[in-house]
């Protein structure tokens, strides 16, 4: 797994499909269905983790984002 697209792939092969309209809030929503996956026991630690990871990494650049568009917007 090496992406964000990877991670919702891995979702999809248990018929889960993430989309609630704002990216940040799908990433959020794929890190709870992971965690429900890896406590039944049909994830590995491995795959959970490097998922978890991308994310955690994905997420991170959403919240970037919103910081630097609320900063532009004070400057208007």
């Amino acid at each position: 797994m090496k992406n964000l697209h990877d991670v919702q792939k891995l979702l999809k092969k248990f018929n889960i499909i993430v989309y609630v309209g704002k990216r940040k809030w799908d990433i959020e929503l794929m890190g709870i269905e992971l965690d429900n996956l890896y406590h039944a026991g049909v994830v590995s630690k491995k795959e959970y983790m490097n998922a978890k990871l991308i994310l955690s990494h994905e997420h991170e650049i959403e919240e970037e984002k919103e910081t630097s568009t609320k900063d532009s917007n004070r400057l208007l």
